[in-house]
């Protein structure tokens, strides 16, 4: 009779072991990056149809306020308000354009972020007054902005930063809701922020918002318009002129997003 050695059944139980072990992890991330795959593609699909959605709807609007005027005898004041609406409504193609323009160059590292001196303060109110004709009749975007600052960077890509935060804190405010515009220079450093009174970001969310095709929320609560294209940008940028951003709770309700840049860096 023979009589298997110890040694030899321990062997075999080892290997298998590992064996076992290497085949568990393996399928551990594999599952993973099946996972995570899924997850891009939906976020991608999602894209395109909200992609979609901002571009007809813009459009619509146009096609409808020019074949109003083509057809019918108005007066010079509903003319100028029809092709004023139109022109809102082109500025938000345009700011759509730009937006996937600047994040596809960004993520290709084909933006090289061109540096000049400019005034932010300029460049603030000038944002917020057009952004302003875009919303309700009220006055809702209120400013506090100090005259005067300059900072050295990319203009472009900086207005797309101003123009993403005060966009995105009127869309995801109460209709007619005060938003807050500050900018103000202090201690060697000049302060961007923008405060809304709107549905917030919940603590697990706030990490994530600056992920690419990432909105708030899930898909079937959310209500407003949006690529998640625009607070990546926005992080993308800031991090290329060495500034940060926080994102904190407003009371009673909504969001404060902070820029801080290094004013002695000018």
């Amino acid at each position: 009779m023979l009589i298997a050695n110890p040694n030899s059944q321990g062997m075999v139980f080892g290997e298998t072991a590992v064996f076992l072990f290497i085949f568990l992890v393996g399928a551990y991330y594999f599952k993973k990056a099946i996972d995570q795959e899924r997850k891009l593609h939906r976020q991608q699909k999602n894209f395109l149809l909200s992609v979609t959605h901002e571009l007809k709807s813009p459009l619509a609007s146009i096609k409808l306020y020019l074949q109003t005027i083509l057809k019918r005898e108005l007066d010079p004041a509903q003319q100028k308000s029809f092709l004023t609406n139109s022109l809102k409504d082109i500025e938000r193609l345009d700011d759509l354009v730009e937006n996937m323009l600047l994040a596809t160059k960004i993520e290709s590292n084909l933006y090289t972020f061109p540096k000049e001196n400019f005034d932010l303060s300029e460049l603030v109110n000038s944002v917020a007054g057009r952004l302003q004709g875009h919303t309700c009749s009220s006055q809702i975007i209120k400013l506090s902005v100090q005259q005067g600052i300059s900072l050295q960077g990319d203009k472009f890509a900086l207005t797309s930063v101003v123009t993403n935060l005060i966009e995105n804190a009127v869309k995801y405010s109460p209709e007619c809701a005060e938003v807050l515009v500050t900018l103000k220079r202090m201690e060697g450093q000049i302060q961007f922020i923008v405060a809304d009174s709107g549905i917030g970001i919940n603590d697990q969310e706030k990490s994530r918002i600056f992920d690419k095709f990432y909105r708030v929320g899930s898909e079937d609560t959310r209500k407003t318009k949006g690529t998640g294209l625009g607070l990546f940008i926005v992080k993308q940028v800031l991090d290329k002129h060495q500034a940060s951003i926080k994102v904190k709770n407003n009371h009673p309700s909504g969001t404060v997003f902070e820029v801080t840049f290094n004013a002695n860096a000018n």
